[in-house]
């Protein structure tokens, strides 16, 4: 089986070479960028399973080049982890909303690092199987949810979701009516007892309604308790 390759796009060569050294360590292929304009040809050159980026680059920020992968067809499920100098729950609510799957503060622990990286592999791994299986398709109102292609339809019409927000939406629309609270959402996405704040999966919720347009109103706040999806 082939080695996972990382493209790691950060611009402080200590950290970077930090980075590099751990995740070649624990067995990954590792491309290096120094920016966000010497990154987005080589994803489009080359193929990675993951991404590392570093929030704040010179020339194109973190955010933007986070929504420049998530807007084109061959990178958009591609799993982003976002490294942060900033701690503050806005800076981090910031990333998660331009489309990034995890976040990692600096400074870090390499293995922390390697874990959420690994966490997200597995989640895409888990959303490519039984990618032709049809009855596992869920079908809420005008909603066509394919787990095994991780692929939403609304009205007929192709959706773009990141990794975590289809993950939201298939645990909500596989239990229509039954209400799941915040830590319950936290714990499917990103694993149990992972440390990340209510108000971030708040955030991940006004994506997901907002992306799927009319059929959002249909993802319901339960004051008090968390989300549920209409039955």
């Amino acid at each position: 089986m082939s080695k996972p390759s990382i493209l790691v796009v950060e611009d402080d060569a200590d950290i970077q070479q930090l980075v590099s050294y751990n995740l070649i360590k624990s067995g990954f292929n590792v491309t290096c960028a120094d920016s966000g304009e010497e990154a987005l040809p080589l994803l489009n050159q080359e193929h990675f399973d993951a991404m590392v980026l570093d929030l704040m680059l010179p020339g194109k920020d973190g955010k933007e080049i986070c929504r420049a992968v998530r807007n084109q067809e061959a990178t958009r499920t591609l799993p982003i982890i976002m490294l942060t100098a900033k701690s503050e729950e806005e800076d981090i609510i910031s990333g998660l909303e331009s489309g990034a799957d995890d976040y990692v503060t600096k400074p870090f622990s390499p293995r922390v690092l390697i874990a959420r990286i690994e966490a997200a592999l597995r989640r895409t791994s888990e959303s490519s199987d039984d990618e032709d299986h049809a009855a596992d398709v869920i079908i809420r109102h005008n909603m066509e949810i394919h787990p095994g292609r991780h692929e939403v339809l609304v009205g007929g019409e192709k959706i773009h979701l990141t990794t975590s927000e289809f993950t939201i939406l298939e645990l909500l629309a596989g239990r229509p009516g039954w209400v799941f609270s915040r830590q319950n959402i936290i714990a499917k996405v990103r694993g149990s007892g992972y440390n990340i704040t209510p108000r971030a999966v708040d955030v991940q919720i006004f994506g997901l309604r907002k992306k799927l347009g009319t059929s959002g109103a249909f993802i319901e706040t339960v004051r008090g308790s968390g989300y549920r999806i209409q039955d």
